[in-house]
């Protein structure tokens, strides 16, 4: 006697790194794709303004709490090239140069510019 068994198929792996780790997000939603979406557009709102309070930051506190807050929601939504630039940028002390910290953010601004067309582009398609 067969037994008519579902297996749940998992997101392969991307080839080429994308923005998202999707596999990572699926994890959380149990793959649910319109959760993915909703999470990645709440993602997509609130960034670009964590950004902004990273670099009008005034005090060595706001910016350590700005870069520690996006790279917290990059990571927890697989965005982790933007987690990784933010956990620079964190790392950076006031006494750093300047051209330094504007090199981070500038690289910070890139990836997650790159992560925010990839969630409208998602979003588009769902």
């Amino acid at each position: 006697m067969m037994m008519n068994v579902q297996i749940l198929e998992r997101p392969a792996r991307q080839a080429v790194e994308s923005p998202i780790d999707r596999v990572h997000l699926a994890r959380y939603t149990l793959g649910n794709v319109p959760l993915e979406i909703e999470i990645l557009g709440l993602f997509a709102m609130q960034a670009p303004s964590t950004l902004g309070e990273l670099r009008g930051a005034q005090t060595e506190k706001a910016w350590r709490e700005a870069a520690h807050t996006l790279k917290g929601s990059a990571r927890a939504v697989g965005a982790k090239r933007v987690g990784d630039c933010a956990e620079r940028v964190e790392a950076l002390k006031a006494s750093t140069n300047q051209v330094a910290r504007l090199v981070a953010l500038e690289t910070l601004s890139q990836a997650l510019d790159e992560a925010l067309v990839y969630i409208e582009r998602l979003s588009e398609k769902a």
